[in-house]
């Protein structure tokens, strides 16, 4: 019954976002109806359906009108900068055949004062003239200039409006951004993109995937027993350890930070520690093994508990439990540091404000204070302690096996190793894949709304 509330629960955590969508649209509708009953008091529903529908058309006109004039406008800006390059082009030559004159003249004085070095007239001349070279050869370069890609860009972002006019002016900061962009929509966007395509098909890696539409959805949703258990596990964990471990995260990142600089630099290695542990896992299996010697059973034994071993790892109903117990142990892990170092950043001016403005208990400080300048911190957190409670798959896999007793530890994770990995239904793993990340983006929308009214 407790499983089938926690379930309940997380459902409806992640369908609120699209509730809440639903229900703003419709306000927003109801909002229009009022505003043109308003206008309009006497109107029939009829009437203002037509009245809307001439609005409609109204605006399509509008912006058929505007489509049609920025054509006009684009029109005349090409023939425009065509008429320009042409002329440009004429400039160019004119001045390039300037330049080779002038450059001829040049060197033929360099040689009149190279055969009569004393005579000073030429000399004189030479230095005159090469004034003047440099005059010709500067004004060819700059109506040079005029021809190059980035000028033809500046005339571009003048002609636009404040969007492109901003972009060329903060060009430098694109340039050196695009790396990391590039790089994000090679190897994120596109294998998500692929994998939202791959999950309405048959694919095995072997033959050339064919379209199945929705039957991969309708296949996981009433078909896949598995599935809905791996579902169950992880909202489990999900509600149980992600709200747990942030909170947790932030309090002992709080605490700590209130500890001299020495001791709050070993506090924070020992607390992060467990995070980047290796081959921790054999550790729990010792502590929950299944015979006497196991810790939990000799602690119970000893204190006359229990009278015999528990098969912790084997026992579908402490799986879950553990695995609870352990992910809660390695959640202290980035959004710990990142608490870190948000309290750290934390302008210590404003607390003494802040007293002068009447707050008086460490609470309030937290609350009015320290919450509202760790936003940022706030947040990443939330994404990360978001995407480790949805994402548990090696601790499952680690301490109850692969697959778990009656799969108690199956998460959503570990349903797609299987089908990704080992089956290689790879069409069927991107529809899994593809429910897992449609969930994330609504908890993390969900945990963005809430981390809004932080400090109000």
């Amino acid at each position: 019954m407790a499983l089938r509330i926690l379930l309940i629960v997380f459902i409806l955590i992640v369908l609120s976002p699209l509730v809440f969508f639903i229900i703003q649209m419709i306000r927003k509708t109801n909002k229009v109806d009022q505003q043109l009953k308003s206008n309009k008091p006497n109107l029939t529903k009829e009437e203002m359906l037509e009245l809307r529908a001439k609005e409609k058309e109204q605006k399509a006109k509008e912006k058929e009108e505007l489509r049609a004039s920025m054509a006009a406008k684009k029109a005349e800006w090409k023939e425009e900068d065509l008429a320009f390059d042409t002329r440009q082009k004429e400039i160019v030559a004119e001045a390039k055949a300037k330049l080779d004159e002038s450059l001829k003249h040049f060197k033929n004085l360099q040689e009149e004062c190279k055969k009569d070095p004393e005579n000073h007239e030429k000399r004189q001349e030479l230095l005159a003239y090469s004034k003047e070279h440099e005059l010709i050869n500067q004004k060819y370069r700059i109506e040079k200039q005029r021809t190059t890609l980035g000028y033809k860009l500046e005339r571009f972002s003048k002609r636009g409006g404040r969007l492109r006019r901003e972009l060329y002016i903060n060009r430098q900061y694109y340039y050196l951004v695009a790396p990391y962009t590039i790089l994000f929509i090679i190897f994120t966007v596109l294998p998500v993109l692929m994998s939202l395509y791959l999950s309405f098909t048959n694919f095995n890696l072997l033959e050339f995937p064919r379209w199945l539409g929705w039957e991969n959805y309708m296949r996981l949703f009433v078909d896949d027993k598995v599935f809905i258990t791996a579902l169950k596990n992880t909202a489990i964990l999900a509600v149980i350890t992600g709200p747990l471990s942030y909170i947790m995260a932030f309090v002992f990142a709080w605490l700590i930070n209130e500890l001299p600089p020495k001791i709050r630099s070993i506090m924070t290695l020992i607390f992060y520690a467990p995070s980047i542990s290796g081959n921790v896992y054999l550790v729990w299996k010792l502590i929950f093994s299944s015979d006497i010697y196991g810790y939990a059973n000799a602690f119970l034994i000893k204190f006359s508990i229990i009278n015999e071993p528990i098969t912790w790892l084997s026992n579908e109903k402490y799986i879950i439990w553990i695995l609870i117990i352990v992910q809660l142990w390695l959640s202290l892990g980035v959004s710990f540091l990142a608490f870190i170092a948000g309290l750290q950043s934390v302008n210590k001016e404003l607390y003494e404000a802040g007293a002068i403005d009447g707050i008086r208990s460490r609470w309030q400080e937290l609350w009015y204070i320290t919450l509202p300048q760790m936003k940022s911190q706030l947040m990443f957190g939330a994404v990360m302690q978001i995407t480790s409670s949805l994402s548990v798959a090696t601790v499952s896999t680690q301490i109850a096996g692969f697959p778990s007793v009656n799969y108690a530890g199956h998460t959503i994770i570990t349903h797609l190793m299987d089908y990704g990995s080992i089956r290689m239904e790879m069409g069927y793993a991107s529809a899994i894949a593809t429910v897992l990340f449609a969930i994330m983006i609504l908890a993390n929308l969900l945990v963005r709304k809430i981390l809004r009214k932080v400090g109000s």
